[in-house]
């Protein structure tokens, strides 16, 4: 397969109508497409549709994969629901991301070529699954994608030493999390570095109960009725506003706790080269073991090989003649393999000359073999 290029496109807060998914059979006759997603791949040949305008108009998420190295995703946020200024400023020294305003909506688009693989070929089904988790994150108020974002502009190598984070981390990791720096091919390492210190606000997720509890108290009669009657009449967006109140409830209870700066660019790109120093030295020492494991195994099978050769005494010359007389590779290969065990043999139990005796008659009855007597060449 000369190419391959992965389309997927999803819909969280619209389903989409009969009218909707026509519109989208006529961009391509081959695509799946159900009531809230549209999938397709080609072998050859473009997708007619503009990604672009399918997410203005119909879709929450979109991932584009190509086996040349090309990767793309694009999550549309409600406008009213995120600090725009906030997330400029996460975005303004990286390449390769964009936030536009598209109506009601802003749209993150994050593209980057040539992103290097770690198998010959990878498929796109199950990417977009396995980020989706991202968008109700940020409407949730976490904005650790923006680091990872911010994060790629430190892997480029386009931000000076002295440069602040705009968080003093990330940890812990979720599994999207996970699976965007995996997508992206962002360094380990440096993501490791930065997961070792958690964001700036208690993740909803992993509240406290009580913090909970306490949030929930907090709120007026008023404000709980109209969430649940939002939440009765099916708005897509209550979560995400709870768990970004819950968050701020945390923080604003917590503002008493001296909070942890920021690392710098410096300061993470030591601590990631530390990180890789120690992965690495584990790995060696790894490699190391199993070679010398690999090596007893092979010593203990070889000493048994041995040892069943002098068990059998002359049958093992006879066999060797046997083996020369198929006048084919194999017997050759077997003949001269047997050959060396016994020289082995021989080195170890002080007959070496008895051994060099027989292999130079060896040499003299089989002169003709040419191919047989190129394998004895090792034996000097």
């Amino acid at each position: 397969m000369s190419e391959y290029q992965y389309y997927e496109f999803q819909a969280i807060d619209r389903p989409l109508s009969d009218a909707d998914r026509r519109s989208l059979r006529e961009l391509s006759t081959r695509a799946r497409i159900t009531s809230t997603s549209f999938t397709n791949s080609y072998e050859w040949g473009d997708f007619k549709g503009d990604p672009a305008e399918l997410i203005g108009r119909w879709f929450d998420l979109h991932l584009y994969l190509a086996n040349w190295g090309t990767r793309r995703l694009m999550i549309r946020f409600p406008k009213r629901l995120v600090d725009r200024q906030r997330l400029d400023g996460f975005l303004s020294a990286v390449d390769g991301a964009e936030l536009t305003t598209s109506g009601e909506n802003l749209i993150l688009d994050i593209i980057c070529e040539e992103v290097e693989s770690e198998d010959d070929w990878e498929e796109g089904p199950g990417w977009l699954a396995a980020l989706t988790p991202l968008r109700a994150a940020v409407l949730g108020g976490d904005l650790r994608l923006f680091y990872l974002l911010w994060l790629m502009a430190v892997q480029a190598e386009t931000l000076g030493p002295e440069v602040v984070a705009p968080l003093p981390g990330i940890g812990p990791m979720t599994d999207e999390l996970e699976a965007f720096a995996q997508f992206f091919r962002l360094d380990a390492d440096l993501v490791a570095a930065a997961a070792e210190r958690p964001a700036e606000t208690t993740l909803a997720g992993s509240m406290a109960s009580d913090a909970v509890r306490s949030f929930i108290a907090s709120m007026s009669n008023g404000e709980k009725t109209e969430m649940l009657m939002r939440l009765i009449e099916g708005d897509p967006y209550v979560a995400g506003e709870l768990q970004k109140s819950a968050r701020s409830f945390s923080a604003m209870a917590s503002a008493a706790k001296p909070a942890a700066a920021p690392p710098t660019v410096a300061e993470l790109q030591a601590h990631a080269g530390a990180i890789r120093d120690v992965r690495e030295r584990k790995e060696n020492e790894r490699l190391a073991a199993e070679r010398k494991k690999q090596e007893a195994e092979e010593a203990r099978a070889r000493r048994t090989r041995l040892n069943a050769i002098i068990q059998r005494g002359e049958a093992v010359w006879r066999e060797i003649e046997a083996e020369i007389e198929r006048r084919n590779a194999s017997g050759y290969d077997k003949a001269a393999s047997l050959l060396a065990d016994l020289k082995t043999i021989a080195e170890q139990n002080g007959g070496t000359a008895d051994f060099t005796r027989r292999l130079h008659s060896i040499r003299e009855r089989h002169a003709q073999k040419g191919r047989f007597i190129e394998r004895l060449n090792v034996f000097g």
